[in-house]
């Protein structure tokens, strides 16, 4: 296993380490419901330095990344970043990622943890165009402040205008006293913030000023089990659950980062056009609990009569709303707001009903 270079951090913080991802990773330190409120109403930090960081290089790293992620490269000018996905072969999805415009003719790739691997050698395998590739995974670090509060700690710790960056923009510079270091705006949890890309040498010593900075303000550390509480909160997918191999754009409610304009020519193309066209018989739904429950991503989907209509791929109790939420595909006709579903409980029957997420409206 792997492990982060703030692992020491997280073991004298009373962290819970858990295995995830081929990193031992921290899941909770104070609870994930306590570090979940924490974000909504203050700040929270994270170490998700497990996330994979690939630099696409030269006069042809834009004709690599255009053909193979679903989105449209063209329309990010350098400074701004773009949600996308690598679509594979067969229609499914090798992995979901932020694509950020660095300079000219220069990315930065940030994948999943758990893809790492796979991203690496499916980009590699792509590579007619002989882009320069660089694996920058295990030199860099990120630390992702997250809530209402995290852009005025940060602000206390840089000369950067940090109002200044809009969301799914960034800015590099210095933080903490340490340069060249990206700071993101594009979030993983719906309460805002910040993401500090930086070398592994400068993590420690940022994480300690930010948690020294965030005091007055109610900051906490927070673990995996709170980023995933919040996502899903947030209606935010996650590959592996929500995103896999075999579900494609179309199905998982990503039809707007597949973009069908001239000139990008990406991999399976053609049947993502005859989804669009002609429909699907499964889409990703989110959905809430009437009654007391708690979805598990496995739990079947079924209609008034117990016949299945779908699976559930995430789902949790709401701190916020204290109720049961999650999303699944669900098959055709049962996609309206509103209509009533059961989620199969140990047996039991628990109806909810489709809503269309986020499942908290934040601001």
């Amino acid at each position: 296993m792997q492990k982060t270079v703030l692992y020491d951090i997280h073991k004298q913080l009373g962290a819970k380490i858990v295995p995830f991802a081929g990193f031992e990773m921290p899941v909770e330190y104070g609870g994930i419901n306590v570090e979940h409120m924490a974000v909504r109403e203050a700040a929270g930090i994270f170490d998700v330095s497990h996330m994979g960081e690939f630099w696409v290089k030269g006069p042809n790293a834009f004709d690599l990344i255009q053909s193979v992620t679903s989105n449209d490269l063209s329309v990010i000018p350098v400074g701004k970043a773009q949600y996308s996905c690598m679509p594979n072969d067969e229609g499914g999805i090798v992995d979901d990622l932020i694509v950020y415009h660095y300079e000219d003719e220069k990315y930065m790739l940030v994948v999943n943890a758990s893809n790492m691997d796979k991203d690496w050698n499916w980009i590699n395998a792509k590579n007619s165009f002989a882009a320069e590739l660089e694996n920058a995974s295990d030199k860099m670090s990120l630390i992702a402040v997250q809530g209402p509060k995290a852009g005025e700690i940060l602000q206390k710790l840089t000369p950067l205008d940090l109002v200044s960056i809009p969301f799914y923009a960034f800015a590099t510079g210095e933080m903490a006293g340490k340069s060249d270091v990206i700071i993101s705006n594009t979030g993983y949890t719906g309460s805002g913030g910040f993401e500090l890309y930086l070398y592994n040498e400068d993590a420690a010593d940022v994480w300690q000023a930010i948690m020294e900075a965030g005091k007055e303000y109610g900051l906490m550390p927070a673990g995996l089990g709170a980023r995933d509480t919040l996502r899903l909160e947030a209606g935010l997918a996650l590959y592996g659950n929500d995103l896999t191999d075999s579900s494609s754009p179309v199905e998982a409610n990503l039809g707007w980062i597949t973009k069908l304009v001239d000139g990008n020519d990406f991999t399976s193309r053609p049947l993502f056009e005859k989804q669009k066209a002609e429909g699907v018989d499964k889409r990703l739904k989110g959905f809430v609990l009437e009654e007391r429950g708690i979805p598990r991503k496995g739990y079947e989907i079924v209609d008034a009569d117990g016949n299945a209509i779908g699976e559930v791929t995430s789902g949790t109790m709401s701190p916020m709303l204290k109720k049961g939420i999650g999303m699944g595909y669900v098959k055709s006709g049962f996609w309206k707001t509103d209509t009533e579903v059961f989620i199969r409980i140990r047996n039991k029957d628990v109806k909810a009903k489709i809503v269309k997420p986020p499942f908290v409206k934040l601001k």
